[in-house]
C-alpha cells in the first residue's frame, strides 16, 4: 500500500510543475486523495459491502469534489489533476499512467446492466471538461483535448478534439505520450482542410461556368438564369440517407 503511495507522489511531482515537495503533494492535491480513497471503496464493493462503499464515496466526492464510483478499475500511476468535477462510472477503467484533468466525465449512455462505461488504455491524456461516453476503448497513448466529446472508440496514439470528437490522427513526435490538456500548439482544426477544399472546388467551378457563359454567348446563345428551376433539396436526400447510414459526413 505505502509503495502504491509513493509511486502516485512521484508521479505527481513528475507531471506537475507547480507541485513544490511531498507534503505539498500529501495534503494539497485532492485528485490524489479521491484515488487513495477509492482503492478503499472498491475494496468493500468487492466484499458486497456496497452501501457502504456508495456512502464513503459520496463523502469524498464532497471533500475532493471527485466522483468516482466503488465499481470502476483504477490503474497504476493515474493523476486527476485539480479534479473539481470529474466524474468516472462504474463500469469505467482507466489504465496505468493515464492523465485526467478537472471537468471530464467517463460516462455511460445504456440504461442496462454490465459494462457501459468507457476503458482507457495506458497513459491516455483526457483534457479539461471532455466527456467520454459509452462502452468502448480509447487506444494506448491517445489525448483527448479539452471540451471534447467522445463517443466512438479511439486509436491508440490518436488525438481527438471537437464535438463530435473527431480524429487529428497519431502523433509520433513525443514517446511518452503526454501532452497536458491532450492538445498542444501544432494542432489544427479537422475541418479546415475539407474546408479549403470545398472553397478551392467553388472557385473552380465558378471559372469554369463563366468560361461556358462566354463561349455560348459568343456563338449567339444567351442562357437567362432566371428560367431555370429553382434547386430542389431533395435531390439531397439519397447522400443524407447515407450519412445516416454510413457516417459519411457531406457538405451542403
Amino acid at each position: 500500500m505505502f509503495g502504491r503511495i509513493r509511486e502516485d507522489i512521484r508521479n505527481v511531482l513528475t507531471h506537475d510543475p507547480a507541485a513544490r515537495n511531498v507534503f505539498d503533494v500529501l495534503t494539497n492535491y485532492p485528485g490524489l486523495q479521491a484515488i487513495w480513497w477509492q482503492r478503499l471503496t472498491s475494496r468493500l464493493w468487492r466484499w458486497k459491502l456496497r452501501w457502504l462503499a456508495r456512502w464513503l464515496s459520496g463523502w469524498v466526492r464532497w471533500w475532493t469534489g471527485v466522483e468516482i464510483h466503488p465499481g470502476a478499475k483504477i490503474g497504476r500511476r493515474v493523476l486527476i489533476d485539480h479534479g473539481m468535477g470529474v466524474v468516472i462510472g462504474e463500469t469505467a477503467e482507466v489504465g496505468d499512467d493515464c492523465t485526467l484533468y478537472q471537468g471530464v466525465t467517463l460516462g455511460g449512455t445504456s440504461l442496462n446492466q454490465g459494462k457501459r462505461h468507457p476503458t482507457l488504455g495506458k497513459g491516455v491524456v483526457v483534457g479539461a471538461g471532455a466527456k467520454v461516453l459509452g462502452s468502448f476503448f480509447v487506444g494506448d497513448g491517445a489525448r483527448i483535448g479539452s471540451n471534447a466529446v467522445v463517443v466512438r472508440e479511439v486509436p491508440a496514439g490518436a488525438t481527438v478534439v471537437g464535438i463530435p470528437g473527431k480524429v487529428l490522427g497519431a502523433d509520433e513526435r513525443k514517446a511518452d505520450g503526454f501532452q497536458p490538456y491532450g492538445v498542444d500548439t501544432s494542432m489544427r482544426d479537422p475541418l479546415s482542410p475539407a474546408l479549403a477544399s470545398l472553397l478551392q472546388h467553388i472557385t473552380a467551378t465558378d471559372a469554369r461556368m463563366r468560361l461556358l457563359e462566354t463561349t455560348l454567348r459568343s456563338n449567339g446563345i444567351r442562357l437567362d438564369c432566371a428560367e431555370l428551376p429553382s434547386l430542389d433539396k431533395r435531390a439531397f436526400q439519397p447522400l443524407l440517407d447515407e450519412h445516416d447510414a454510413n457516417g459519411i459526413d457531406y457538405f451542403i
